[in-house]
């Protein structure tokens, strides 16, 4: 497959970081220049309806090859990448097949160590597209693009496999929570799709956190510290009392599997105003309203005390457990379609979001497939050669198994 891998090293050269600070759609010029790109190359390609609207969004049609009347279903994926690290100029390295040990990133000192991420202890004779060290890859969400047009692509080119229409969708903004916003779910005309969005070899999700965001405001009276006893009332103090009264046990970093968290994701201080920003996770929506009341019962008793709290939380998304499990088969038709390509299914929860969890809620039932990536959002990202081809199996058998089942 030499067209994915050039394909996905030219996507990573798009600098598509999102900005959560622009209220604009697109949040940043980088998206709308790629989409641009893609536009041009699905048009090569041949494909119907390749429309892309002001917003950044594209979408496109792949026609079915059939006579019979079956499901339209699609394959989404996101062009932004995440603000936590930088994602210009990223400058991917190929490590061809992996023998063991670290892997050296770029020309200083940052290595890719199996004694931090044991996953590469697997990936033994695999080819492993690193970053320099300085940037993130780009494999989230640059990875299912490529395998997703890949795939498209070998349909064209093997007409003999069976399929109905396929709809491809490109998102922006979905690192900062925006990609469904402006979605068209009926334009799409898909019944249901799937996010190439996932991880390792083998992930299908179909259950996410239920997500909300906490703003806490801390105010202060600013006096000169010469002269500030008895007078001065610092903001920081009180955001630093708060926050090291939080439970430390339900942080990102010390829970797994199905446990929520809060996750302190930013802050800014002075003496006259703090703020301290978290992000909430629960899989079960009574939980993440139990924490929710726990922040309220917190900054009511701060203020009770005498300082100056507020607080606003904002839900962000749902878990879209309840959206996909009333329709089976779409989780059926693509365990099959890994098990016909030898891929392992490894149900598990999304620990985060994706595009799909909102669209499931829109009337798009969407769960998530992987892409074979590895360590998303940091320097440390990889992704192997080998598991982009598998992405790319996997979703040609989804839509010659959808056909099948159809006919």
């Amino acid at each position: 497959m030499t067209s994915l891998l050039d394909r996905f090293l030219q996507y990573v050269t798009f600098d598509t970081q999102s900005n959560p600070s622009q209220e604009c759609c697109p949040s940043t010029p980088g998206q709308i220049d790629f989409a641009r790109f893609l536009e041009q190359e699905l048009n090569s390609l041949g494909l119907s309806n390749v429309s892309l609207d002001a917003n950044g969004y594209l979408m496109a049609t792949l026609p079915s090859n059939i006579q019979e009347q079956v499901p339209a279903i699609g394959f989404i994926a996101h062009m932004d990448t995440a603000p936590d690290a930088s994602g210009k100029n990223v400058k991917p390295q190929l490590v061809e097949n992996y023998q063991g040990g670290d892997i050296a990133l770029g020309k200083g000192d940052e290595v890719l160590s199996p004694i931090q991420y044991p996953d590469l202890h697997d990936l033994h004779g695999h080819d492993i597209i690193t970053t320099d060290g300085t940037t993130l890859l780009g494999a989230d969400n640059k990875a299912g693009i490529a395998e997703i047009i890949s795939a498209v692509e070998y349909l064209l080119q093997h007409p003999e496999i069976p399929h109905g229409d396929i709809k491809i969708g490109f998102t922006p903004d979905e690192e900062i929570g925006r990609g469904a916003d402006l979605f068209d779910v009926a334009k799409f005309g898909a019944e249901w799709a799937y996010t190439v969005d996932g991880g390792p070899v083998g992930e299908l999700e179909y259950e996410n956190f239920n997500a909300a965001a906490a703003v806490v405001e801390f105010l202060g009276v600013s006096v000169h510290p010469g002269t500030a006893k008895g007078k001065m009332v610092n903001a920081m103090t009180a955001a630093s009392r708060f926050h090291a009264d939080m439970p430390a046990a339900e942080t990102p970093e010390c829970t797994s599997g199905y446990e929520g968290f809060y996750h302190l994701s930013n802050a800014e201080m002075s003496v006259t105003k703090s703020t301290l920003n978290y992000i909430i996770r629960d899989f079960d929506s009574e939980e993440l309203e139990r924490r929710k009341a726990y922040l309220e019962d917190k900054v009511a008793a701060f203020n009770a005390h005498g300082d100056k709290v507020a607080l606003t939380i904002t839900d962000n998304y749902s878990n879209m457990r309840e959206k996909v499990e009333p329709h089976p088969h779409i989780i059926e038709i693509a365990k099959s379609a890994m098990e016909a390509c030898e891929v392992k299914p490894n149900i598990k929860p999304i620990r985060g979001g994706t595009d799909g969890a909102r669209l499931s809620f829109m009337g798009l039932p969407c769960p998530n497939v992987f892409t074979g990536g590895y360590n998303f959002h940091g320097i440390h990202e990889f992704i192997t050669l080998q598991g982009m081809e598998l992405a790319v199996n996997v979703i040609v058998q989804i839509a010659k198994e959808t056909a099948i089942r159809y006919r």
